[in-house]
């Protein structure tokens, strides 16, 4: 779907306009191509003092062929031409509130200088795994920092903070990839948690998928037809599932993948069984994607609606859960990726059926999460805000735009967003990422 007001404001006669009369002005974000390196530029690293993480970080960034430069001058003070791509800092190291103070000596004679489409990322422990509580208040700190970074620096600038468990210093390297790439191009404001985990680098970080077997619902169109293209792009063998009426759209998706398909009613009393023989050689990743919306003011809203929504979108979900466990039809090491929405963070007017169920779904990925780890395996959410699809083509004009413009980019995301985010999720270098519900909404103004 075109966004006619950013094709306007981007071209010379509209970016003029904007200007003189204070319109918001959407960055042309840069979304990754194959053949991509992980950095743009270059990448300056700091540390607080006695921070833990800098020497894993030298490694994957070198390992990552980017180039590593030490903090210098302020922006204004700097030679023209040496705009860094990111700015990298562990704040590990921080363990009073007085502390704090680092993040404003690294940043602020920098934060300027970095370049159009730039990555802001600090590392953190997570605050419930700090030595005491002033350290844990020090680190709950950060949280606001990197959201607020994320809504000040504009220009496609992203602001992360990841969180690394004292022991998970080694599984770093696929988050930081991800991060610093245009892979996280609408992914901005966003708390990541990495835990300790027996990690397995790929082979080919290009192709991390290479071997794998992934089943997505939903596939025959918009965000499941990218997360199709996406895993099968990265190397993986796609089962692309939708329902029997989308059975032609389904199997054209799959003939340009070399994938293949199964049409399933994901509700059905037998689709579990249904799919858990589909699969009987087992799969590595399940992407649970199959959505619907019946939108009605609860007041209003027949049990119909609600039923089905609440079905479609997360009972569905545990029942197939359940049989691919209790059958061991998920691999060691296996990756349950599910699909929740802004609206279950937020919640929305007239979407109380379709809130609960997406809320649900981070209920099911957070409960879901130490059974997974227990079996080497991860479960994470995806939460997508306004992504340009058929669906939202449909949302009147009014809602639309502002659905567009209340984030930090002043836009839509793409399908392809929420599929590089699942991408992320299912790399065998993510087994430490289990449990995060990560959104994709440019930071959105709404939810936290």
């Amino acid at each position: 779907m075109r966004d006619r007001y950013q094709q306007l404001v981007t071209s010379s006669p509209g970016r003029f306009l904007a200007r003189r009369v204070g319109l918001p002005e959407p960055p042309v974000l840069r979304r990754h191509r194959t053949g991509d390196p992980v950095a743009a530029g270059p990448v300056v690293l700091g540390s607080a003092p006695g921070g833990r993480l800098a020497k894993s970080i030298r490694p994957v960034l070198a390992a990552a062929d980017v180039t590593v430069r030490e903090p210098g001058p302020r922006a204004e003070a700097r030679p023209v031409g040496q705009k860094p791509h990111a700015l990298v800092f562990d704040a590990t190291g921080i363990t009073r509130s007085e502390q704090l103070r680092a993040l404003y000596e690294f940043f602020s004679p920098q934060v300027r200088s970095v370049a159009p489409n730039g990555r802001i990322v600090v590392l953190g422990t997570p605050p419930e795994h700090c030595a005491d509580f002033r350290e844990a208040t020090a680190q709950r700190a950060l949280e606001g920092f990197t959201r607020s970074t994320g809504k000040e620096v504009k220009r496609g600038v992203t602001s992360q903070l990841v969180y690394v468990t004292p022991g998970a210093e080694d599984g770093i390297e696929s988050t930081l990839r991800f991060l610093l790439s245009g892979r996280s191009a609408y992914v901005s404001g966003q708390v990541i948690r990495i835990g300790p985990s027996d990690v397995t680098a790929p082979d080919d970080w290009q192709r991390p998928l290479a071997g794998k077997v992934a089943v997505v619902t939903g596939a025959a169109r918009g965000i499941g037809e990218s997360i199709v293209d996406v895993l099968s792009r990265d190397g993986a063998h796609v089962v692309c599932v939708d329902v029997p009426s989308a059975a032609s759209a389904l199997a054209d998706v799959a003939v340009r993948v070399g994938g293949s398909t199964l049409t399933l009613d994901v509700t059905a009393d037998d689709a579990p069984r249904t799919l858990a023989e589909h699969l009987v050689d087992g799969v590595d990743i399940v992407v649970h994607n199959a959505g619907v919306t019946r939108d009605r003011t609860l007041g209003r809203m027949e049990p119909a609606r609600w039923d089905l929504v609440l079905d479609v979108n997360l009972s569905s979900e545990e029942r197939i859960n359940d049989v691919l466990l209790d059958q061991n039809v998920l691999r060691t090491g296996g990756r349950i990726i599910a699909t929740s929405s802004i609206a279950g963070i937020a919640g929305n007017m007239g979407q109380t059926n379709y809130a609960t169920s997406k809320a649900g779904v981070i209920g099911m990925v957070q409960s879901l999460a130490p059974t997974l780890a227990s079996r080497g395996s991860t479960i994470n959410a995806v939460a997508p805000g306004f992504i340009e699809t058929q669906m939202t083509a449909a949302v009147p004009l009014v809602i639309r735009e502002a659905g567009r413009r209340m984030n930090s980019m002043t836009q839509g995301g793409r399908p392809v967003d929420v599929a590089e985010t699942v991408a992320w999720f299912a790399s065998p270098g993510s087994a430490g990422v289990n449990g995060n519900v990560v959104r994709v909404c440019g930071q959105s103004l709404l939810g936290a």
